[in-house]
């Protein structure tokens, strides 16, 4: 199911027809993104916003400008999360009115009022970046109408009532999985004001290359001489090669072919695969030198991949059997640049089988969670200087997805980013369709009931390997995969991406198990042994903020539920996951914890702030008012 991209072209009608339309909705999403991260971030203090006594309007004085600048429909949520869903406008002293429709315009009229001092260098980028990201998203919407048409028709042939039953009857488990993740890769991440930003792609190169658009990405498997590779493998697995030949077999046959056709023989080389744009714009330069010297063959087959959410982990498209890929693009993609450096080459295999012993002790915590596991990654390392760094751009990991998408249990997964994203058959979120069911829309103890196990099958999981084991897994909106039965109650998950994740050694020592850390000069630590801070800041910023307090604030503006209900429901049962857990912690442990998750400000990364300073510090974070605090839960039934 792929509409023609063609009609993206400017001389298009279809693309003509919507584009003024979408790019001012698209500026609008920007603004309302950039509001909430200047208040979330407090750099501009959130305490100063005056909010009218009835109604949604609110003022914010900017004293030094003599001027107020008054948003029309302006609501506080919980955890400091302030929602601007209208018209902005600027009320000079003497009354002259001017309207602000840009996120430009916003920042050049805030900027005075920071509470820090950005560069203009910082401010032009931050500018640029968001340009861009709005361009994109409107190019995306516009793709998405002829998309959604075509899925609509799908869910209707179908006979389903719901677009998800419509991929029930239709697809196979892993081919629907995979498109509900291209398809949920729209919305972005909540914090991220630059959220589609790829400065470095036309809008051609765009459409041809993202998930949004339903892609199809070719790699290139190139040769790697294997004295030349640092390799990390799980432990069940045995010669690399053994591995991909089993895994790919039509292309290890090929790729093996065109090594002896050169007279090589295919021990002494690694499969590398490379994707197309990181090829003819990155490593045919960049690594001319390995290439010259015969450490690296480009020539080899290719392969049809899908770009999953993440745009650099790419799915086969037609091998269910085959593991994804994830890969380094030397792209700025929402203001980084996403290599794919030693530290995540060393630490997913080591982290995934680690996990996997302990889903086994652990009876997957009650049969919650599950992952997909790392089982193979290499980088390039010259065997001579022995140096990590060179290999950040030519390196590979796969992430094992058979036994999570070949299931006889009905389940589906889903990507929970894109629960956010507007169903093609109504226009709501996808969420409503997994609570209603196509029955007609829900009463309040409906949904209530519905976030309840869903919060229990998220929370319970997420909280008690963090607690045993002090393994903090990174359960954002991207990395999360919610396995749901047919109807429509979320039964467990499937986490992935383990590279960068964060580990408390104490914890995981004292219940018998060890993990090597990666430990290179200017690399941020992931095992940490002092302080627990950093890896529970993980967990609360992945799962509580990123994640389980976006979903309570969509359920709670579409079924209009009172306002603090939802996180009422969030404590009680992440109280309740620390009662499950608590025979086995000490109560000292168990106290700092508790109070930590439910009282505590929840520390989150300031995006905004790191990116008008250019990421000149990549941890840089902030509190947020602990919406779990002193709530008192109405009684359960």
């Amino acid at each position: 199911m792929k509409p023609e991209l063609k009609l993206l072209r400017p001389d298009s009608s279809f693309y003509a027809e919507r584009k003024s339309q979408t790019l001012a909705s698209a500026r609008r999403n920007a603004l309302r993104r950039l509001v909430r991260c200047l208040f979330a971030e407090n750099i501009i203090d959130r305490k100063l916003l005056v909010f009218a006594p009835q109604g949604q309007g609110a003022w914010l004085p900017l004293w030094q400008s003599h001027a107020l600048l008054f948003f029309d429909k302006l609501w506080a949520a919980p955890a400091g999360t302030i929602i601007n869903g209208g018209d902005i406008t600027l009320v000079e002293n003497g009354g002259a009115r001017t309207a602000i429709e840009t996120p430009d315009e916003l920042l050049q009229l805030l900027r005075p009022h920071f509470d820090f001092a950005p560069s203009d260098e910082g401010v032009a980028g931050l500018k640029a970046d968001i340009a861009n990201s709005i361009g994109n998203d409107a190019l995306a919407r516009i793709y998405r109408d002829a998309w959604n048409a075509e899925l609509r028709e799908m869910a209707r042939s179908a006979g389903a009532p719901t677009f998800l039953d419509g991929l029930r009857r239709q697809a196979s488990t892993r081919d629907a999985a995979v498109l509900l993740d291209q398809w949920g890769a729209l919305e972005g991440h909540p914090f991220y004001p630059t959220w589609k930003s790829k400065p470095d792609l036309s809008p051609e190169e765009v459409a041809q290359l993202s998930p949004e658009f339903n892609a199809r990405v070719k790699l290139r498997i190139a040769a790697l001489r294997a004295d030349m590779a640092y390799v990390e493998r799980m432990p069940q697995i045995g010669d690399v090669r053994e591995w991909f030949a089993d895994r790919f077999p039509m292309l290890w046959s090929d790729w093996k072919a065109g090594l002896n056709a050169r007279r090589l023989d295919e021990n002494d080389w690694l499969p590398l695969p490379i994707h197309a744009w990181h090829l003819e714009h990155y490593v045919k330069r960049e690594y001319a030198a390995e290439i010259a010297e015969g450490i690296l063959i480009l020539d080899g087959p290719e392969i049809d991949t899908l770009p999953t959410m993440s745009f650099r982990t790419m799915a086969p498209a037609d091998d269910g059997r085959a593991p994804f890929i994830k890969l380094p693009v030397a792209l700025w993609l929402t203001s980084e640049q996403r290599s794919l450096q030693a530290k995540s080459i060393h630490m997913g295999p080591r982290i995934s089988a680690l996990i996997k012993r302990i889903l086994v002790d652990e009876n997957h915590f009650g049969g919650t969670l599950d992952i997909f596991p790392e089982e193979v990654a290499f980088h390039y390392r010259h065997a001579v200087r022995q140096e990590d760094r060179p290999g950040r751009h030519l390196s590979v990991a796969y992430r094992a997805c058979h036994d999570a998408f070949e299931r006889n249990d009905g389940l589906l997964p889903v990507t929970v980013a894109a629960l956010f994203a507007a169903s093609p058959v109504d226009g709501r979120p996808l969420a409503t369709e997994l609570i209603e069911g196509g029955k007609g829309r829900a009463q309040a103890a409906q949904v209530e009931a519905w976030f309840r196990k869903y919060a229990q099958t998220v929370i319970h999981p997420v909280i008690g390997i963090y607690m045993l084991y002090g393994i903090a897994l990174e359960a954002h909106q991207q990395n999360t995969t919610v396995l749901f039965d047919a109807g429509g109650t979320a039964q467990s998950l499937l986490i992935r991406d383990f590279g960068d994740g964060r580990t408390y050694a104490p914890l995981l020592n004292a219940r018998g198990h060890e993990l090597k850390p990666y430990v290179h000069p200017g690399i941020l630590p992931t095992v940490f042994t002092e302080e627990i801070e950093p890896v529970r800041t993980f967990v609360i910023d992945a799962c509580f903020v990123c994640h389980l307090h976006e979903l309570a604030l969509l359920l709670t503006a579409e079924y209009g539920l009172a306002p603090t209900r939802l996180w009422e429901i969030l404590r009680r049962e992440t109280e309740r996951s620390f009662e499950a857990y608590a025979p086995r912690l000490s109560a000292e442990f168990l106290q700092a914890e508790k109070a930590a998750f439910l009282e505590q400000p929840w520390q989150t990364r300031s995006v905004l702030r790191m990116h008008l300073l250019k990421y000149a510090d990549y941890r840089l974070q902030h509190g947020l008012p602990n919406p779990l605090m002193s709530l008192s839960a109405r009684q359960e039934d």
